[in-house]
Order: C-alpha cells, then structure tokens, then sequence
C-alpha cells in the first residue's frame, strides 16, 4: 500500500463513526428579467442573519442550515428586495432561486453606482475544472481580475501582472515576447482557457485586451496536468460574451512614456432577439517605443467569439484570436559589461536601427462545447489550435572584451510553433448515503511541434575594431548588415537539431468526498499519462506514469477552511550528458498547508500556505561547458520549500488592496556523484528570498469629489540571485529591488480618466546573470523603465 493514501484511509474510517450532525443545504440562482446572472450580491437568511454570496455565475450556497423556517431575503443597494419563506428538512438539498424584475441594463446601473468587489474573486472559471468556491478548493489558488488589470494599466502578460500573486518572478524575458513566470522554485506552465500553450521559446505574451482574468495555482495541478513542473500553472482566460441587452461596449485609448500610443475596443451584445446567438469583439492596435535608442514594439490583435445556445442545456462556443506583433531585435534589452552589473547608462543597447525587424503572426482557435445532462451533471468538450510564425533575430556579443568593447553578433531566428489539443471531461455531484461527491473526470490530448532555425550568424562589428559602449554618438556598423538565406523552408533549415515536438494523452479522475453536510472534505484523485518526445535531436522517448493527489479540505465555519495536499508532476526532458547516459524524467511532488479565510461579509479574503516540494533528475547545464558546448548534467535533488500570504478585497468602504508576501528558499540538497560546480546547499537561481508587494486603492464615495481616487503599490524584493549558476563563481546575489508605483483616477458616469506613475523614485532596477562560461566572462542584465507615466481614457456605452 501507498503510504501516503494510508492517513485518508484512516480518516475516512474514523469519520463513519461520527454521528451525523442535523443539518440541511439552501442553494440557488439569481437571474434578472431578462435571463442574465447576477453576480456579487448577498442572499440572508432573516432569522439568524446567515448568509451568503452570488458568484459571477449567480449561483449562491449555503451549508451547515440547521433545519427550520425561514425567510430567505435578497437586497441590494438601488433594486427591490425580495423575500421567500422556506422550510429546510434534516439533511435536505432546498434549491431556492431568484428573479430580479430589473433588466441587465438596469442592474449594470447599480453596479456601477455601488461598486462591487473590485479586487476580490471566489470562483475559478469552468476551464479549471473546479466547480467549488476557491474557499474548498484544498491549494493555493489566485485571481487576477479585469478590474486589476485595468486599474494597473496592465497592457500584456510580462507588464507587472505577476506582482499580484504571491512568490512570482520573471525570468529572462525577451522583450515582451514571451513571459516566463517561475514560483516555487521552478518555471510554472503557461495555459490558455485550460489547455497547455507551454513552449521553450512561448507562447507569446497575451495582450490583456482579450484577457477577462489570470489565475495562478500554486503547486502541481493534477486536475490539469501532470507532465509539468510541481511550481503550478497559470491560466489566461479569455473574454467571452455575457449576452448584454443592448450591447454594451467600452473604448479605451491609451498614452504613455516613449511614444506608447494604444486603443481598444470591447463590443458585447446578442446577435439575435431571442439571446441564442451572442457575440464579444475586442481589438487592440498600439505603437511603442522604449527608453533605449532604437527599441520598438507594434502590436495589434483581433479577438471575435461567437456563442450559440443549442437548446436549453447546450451551448457552443468558437474563439478566434489573432495577435500580430513587430519589434525591435530581441537582444536589445540586453546591456553587457566585464566590471559588474549597472555599469552602463539605463538608455544603453547593443541594437542597431539598420536591423530588420522581428515579426510575429499568432493565431489561436477554440471550439468549446458544454452540455448539462441535469442539474448536477455538465459535459465539456473542447478543441484548440495555435499557430505561431516568427521572423527575425537575435543580437548578443560574441565576444566582450577586457575593456568592455564587444563584437556583436545577430543570429536569425525564425521560428513556428504548431499546437492541437482536444479535451472531454465531466463534472458531477451526487449523494450516497450521507457522503457527498464532487466527481471531475478527462481525458486530455495534446500534440505540439516546435522548429526554429538558429544556423545563421553574422558580426555586425570587426575584431579590430569592436562596438564601444561608451560611444556617444551612431556609427553604423563596419561589418554591415546580415543577408539571411531563406531560400529553403524553415522545416529544412530548422533540421533535427532544432525540431521540438511533444504527444501526450493523460486520463484523469477525482472524487471530493464531503461529509458532515460538506463541512469536510476529502479528495482523492490520480492522473495516468502518456508522452512522447522528441528534442533538439534527442531520439523519441517515451513516459508513462501515474501521480495521485490527496487532498483534505474542512470548513472551520463559514468564512474560513484548512487544508492539505500532496500532489505529484514529473516532467520529460531531453539533453546530453557528456558521459552518454540515459535522461530520466523529472519527478516533483509537493506537500502543502493553507488556511483561508474571507472577512466582513466576503469583502477580503486571505490565504496562507505553507509547502514543500522536492524534484528529482532535474538536468542543468554542465558548468564546464565552453561556449559552444551543450551538455547537461543531473543535478540530483533539489528542495523549494516556503510560505506565501495572499489578502484581496474591500478592507474598507472606497478602500481595496491587494497585498502578499513570499518567503522561498529553493536549494539543492544533494547532487549527483561527478557534478562539479554545483554543491548540496547552493541556491537555485532566479528568485528572491523575501517578496512583498502591495496595491492600494481608494476611492471616494460621496460628495462632490465621488468617483475620484487614488492608487499607490510597491514591489521589494531581498536577496536576490542572479539568472542562471555563474560557472566557478556561482551565483551571483541581486542587489534588493524596490519600486514605487501610484496613481489618480476619476470615474463618472460611463467616462474613467486613469494616470499611473511606474518607477515613481527612478531608481536604476535591474535582473541579469553571470556569464561564466565565456572567455574573458562578463555580467549581463536587462533594466527596467526610469520613472514613465500611462494617461487612459475610457468610455462605457
């Protein structure tokens, strides 16, 4: 027997022995008139002054009732309140709904006029797969939502949008290319509205024009995926439509520092009388420049989604999304020296303006299917393609010198990433007894293709006479420019050596055991999956294995739970070893703690966790690699372990926050016999020790300056690491990171005027890495903005 099943197994026996406590559920929907949830509003019970919340589905829940008569009461401030007399039996399921006689329209109104939770999200969205309130959920689960975002001037995924989760650090980010975000020691995966969109080289940074919200699970996520990292995953979801009558829409136009123009567009509304046929359009066009000569990056996208209501239990939804981007040469956020870190101006590049551009075409499909079978069973099916086409290069020095002069080298790089997946999977609830089940099955298919041609290298600048930092004035470069032959097709040129591709299918099931009217429960779950692949030359290899998830969740009342979790991920990797062993996967699992709890009336929330979580056969790069080797070698193990503090919400009436804090020490603890460079106790690169950050913001609500506000936030971050181990002088430490953001707002009617300030105390900020392997090494970073400013005005209609 597992071990680690044995303390459920124990539990369980135990709690059949406990006496069921004289209790019964009241759950329901409030709708308007006209058919459309609502969300956010409190439904209470008159006698005892229980109650509960709407979700953004409109659905309400209420546990633990003791049995009675009552009267059910819904309010909220500018609509008639309604009341309905009710009589709960010893352990019954009493489904109550209710009507509002106002229209969507009317209810936006009073939204608008009250102002809902800003910052505060209970629910996850269908395409996690969850269906329970984040309060049950037994992990660390955030939301960022629209209104953050659009509070922040968050523009796209690498713009600030991780300082809201607790633990999150970007990595080696290329130009807003792609975003990587690690937590808990490791990169967490990248999806999209629930299917794995994780490249080496991706995907490419969603525009948050078409982004409803982001949310972020802590630790492996079995009820997703199994064949990834144990640090967790984030998942972008998208903007799908509400069916609004009459449409309703927003335009917003942008300004900002370095010639940052930007407009969008949101149209929501139905295609048809009968609300069937609904439809959501968001497009997005922008120019930006940057603080560094030369720098660009244009981009625009188109997002339309159609929703087709079949019958009253089916609904089809298509997706399409198209984002274009054409930018400066990657490596111009790069600034390179042999003295140390931030020994060059913030404006420095190493790019040139006669280097053609990079230019990105990325397009992504969904067809997405959900069918109620009744009211406790719901079928979802879901297709998506991605594709992904890339024309450019790469500029980084081939050499840089004693005195800090470099020859810089431009390396093209095309590129295409070529995705399919298809999932099925079924949500259910049913009783037995007096057990309560929440039951999510699937099968998940995936099949994603990688190729890239890197074979082509010029210097822009001669031996003899190398590019000089300190130059005050252009030169064009004595070398010229590259001529890059793309006579053959990329496939060709690409080759094996630089072809990536993965397979999997994956079978998952879980069942949530309730009990005691669901005040605990108990989750046991296990994920078989299938991969095959193929890298950078590397022969396919093929994983199958199993990783179970256990879980305990218990609700200490109705605002607060505790929770436990163990959960298992590997991870098929590819690479050389010097010595021409065998790659083995990467084996993680991940124990964790958490207390949540919300506060007033649902109005904040916070979460606690605590966990650790230990990897196995995870390859790094040989640290006596020259430059142009690429060995691997097996680290051995290593330990993340930490404890995370998330709060969101209304603290005060005007008054949201966001606020978390992070502690992590990610360490290896012990290494493979042989591997020279890396000792047990070294710290894994990338993080910082201590992170906090906060967001606050207040608004006035009343009197003639109703409607004003303002926002302020930091980000400090303490001991640091550099990027990647920095060959025999391993890591080097980070200076501490702090920066200052604020804002004013002013909000009337459907018209919002927004001014942020990013870098408020224009401190020079910075990540980077030591370059050990090269010869002579050098430091390499990339800075962030000085002090830069955004001005938006947005209309609603």
């Amino acid at each position: 027997m597992k071990l680690y099943l044995l303390p459920g197994i124990v539990f369980c026996v135990l709690l059949f022995q406990l006496p069921a406590l004289a209790q019964g559920l009241i759950k329901g929907q409030v709708t308007t008139a006209d058919g459309q949830s609502v969300d956010y509003i409190n439904v209470v019970i008159k006698e005892t002054d229980q109650q509960a919340r709407t979700n953004e589905k409109g659905a309400y829940q209420m546990n633990r009732v003791k049995p009675g008569t009552y009267t059910l009461r819904i309010q909220s401030m500018g609509l008639s309140a309604q009341e309905k007399k009710i009589t709960l039996h010893d352990q019954q399921v009493l489904v109550v709904d209710f009507v509002l006689q106002e229209n969507n329209q009317k209810l936006q109104e009073v939204i608008v006029s009250g102002k809902k939770n800003k910052y505060k999200s209970g629910q996850p969205s269908s395409s996690l797969r969850l269906n329970e309130p984040l309060l049950e959920v037994p992990q660390n689960i955030q939301i960022v939502n629209a209104q953050t975002l659009a509070d922040q001037q968050v523009i796209s995924m690498a713009d600030g949008l991780i300082k809201n989760v607790s633990g999150l650090t970007r990595l080696s980010h290329w130009a807003d290319m792609y975003t990587r975000v690690n937590a808990r020691g490791a990169r967490m995966a990248a999806f999209r509205n629930g299917v794995n969109v994780t490249s080496t080289w991706g995907p490419l940074s969603e525009d948050m024009s078409f982004v409803d919200h982001v949310e972020f699970v802590k630790g492996p996520a079995g009820f997703l995926m199994s064949n990834g990292e144990p640090s967790g995953i984030y998942n972008v979801v998208t903007k799908k439509p509400t069916g609004s009558s009459p449409m309703k829409g927003e335009a917003t136009f942008t300004l900002g520092s370095y010639d940052l123009y930007r407009s969008t567009i949101d149209l929501d509304g139905r295609a048809d009388k009968s609300g069937k046929l609904l439809y959501r359009l968001n497009v997005m066009g922008q120019n930006k420049k940057s603080f560094r000569n030369y720098e660009y990056n244009n981009r625009y996208s188109v997002a339309p989604v159609i929703s087709y209501q079949i019958d009253d239990q089916t609904t089809l939804t298509a997706e399409y999304t198209y984002q274009n981007a054409k930018m400066s040469d990657l490596g111009s956020v790069y600034a390179f020296s042999p003295v140390g870190y931030a020994t060059l101006g913030r404006d420095f590049t190493t790019t040139d303006p006669g280097l053609e551009p990079t230019k990105i075409d990325d397009h992504s499909l969904f067809l997405n299917l959900q069918h109620h079978l009744d009211a406790n069973w719901k079928v979802t099916a879901q297709l998506a393609y991605f594709n992904y086409a890339q024309q450019g290069a790469n500029i980084w020095p081939s050499v840089v010198n004693a005195n800090g002069t470099m020859v810089r080298n431009v390396s093209i790089w095309d590129a295409k990433n070529e995705n399919r997946f298809g999932q099925f999977f079924v949500n259910g609830e049913m009783t037995t007894g007096k057990v309560k089940h929440r039951i999510l099955a699937g099968l998940d298919l995936g099949d994603k293709d990688y190729m890239a041609d890197w074979g082509q290298y010029h210097d822009l600048d001669l031996a003899e006479n190398p590019f000089d930092p300190q130059q005050t004035t252009y030169q064009a470069p004595e070398n010229g420019y590259p001529v890059w032959d793309r006579s053959t097709p990329l496939s060709q040129r690409a080759g094996v050596g630089g072809s990536i591709s993965q397979a999997y299918t994956g079978l998952y099931l879980q069942d949530e055991l309730g009990f005691w009217d669901n005040t605990l429960r108990l989750t046991l779950a296990g994920r078989f999956t299938y991969v095959k692949q193929s890298n950078y030359g590397v022969a396919d290899e093929e994983t199958r294995r199993f990783t179970p998830r256990v879980g305990l969740s218990v609700s200490i009342d109705d605002n607060t739970s505790a929770y436990a979790l163990y959960d298992q991920s590997f991870v098929p990797q590819a690479g050389f070893l010097r010595n021409g062993g065998t790659i083995k996967p990467i084996t993680g699992n991940n124990m964790e703690l958490g207390l949540k709890k919300e506060w007033f009336e649902h109005k904040w929330s916070t979460t606690l966790s605590v966990y650790r979580i230990l990897k196995n056969n995870e390859l790094t790069a040989d640290p006596t690699n020259n430059g142009s080797e690429s060995f691997s070698v097996i680290l051995g193990q290593s330990e993340a372990k930490g404890l995370e503090f998330d709060l969101q919400g209304e603290l005060f009436k005007g008054m949201n926050v966001i606020a978390n804090y992070a502690y992590t020490d990610s360490k290896v603890k012990s290494t493979t016999a042989g591997v020279v460079g890396i000792t047990a106790g070294d710290r894994i690169p990338g993080f910082a020790k201590h992170n906090i950050n906060t967001w606050l913001n207040y608004s006035i609500t009343s009197g003639v300056l109703k409607g004003a506000g303002l926002s302020a936030g930091f980000s400090y971050q303490v001991d640091r690491d550099s990027w990647t181990w920095g060959g025999q002088n391993g890591i080097q430490d980070l200076p501490d990171y702090f920066r200052l953001d604020g804002g004013a707002f002013w909000e009337m009617g459907k018209v919002k005027i927004n001014a942020n300030v990013y870098n408020i105390l224009d401190k020079y900020l910075y990540t980077g890495s030591y370059e050990g392997w090269a010869a002579p090494a050098y430091y390499a970073w990339q800075v962030e903005a000085p002090r830069n400013y955004r001005l938006s005005l947005a209309y609603k209609f």
